[in-house]
């Protein structure tokens, strides 16, 4: 199973460097929070709401 998570999060973590919009990861993970998504992708908070700024969330 841990095999499964990490392998989740590696692809999870390649789609955000190359998309940069937070709410799509937000939706394509099912998170209910914005902040699970951040925790998650591993990313700062205010780097994360700088990039939901411009992409327009």
């Amino acid at each position: 199973m841990m095999e499964r998570t990490t392998l989740r999060r590696t692809k999870a973590t390649l789609i955000h460097k190359r998309n940069k919009n937070i709410r799509a990861m937000q939706l394509l993970l099912g998170h209910t929070k914005l902040e699970s998504t951040v925790h998650y992708l591993g990313i700062e908070v205010d780097g994360a709401l700088e990039i939901s700024e411009l992409t327009g969330i």
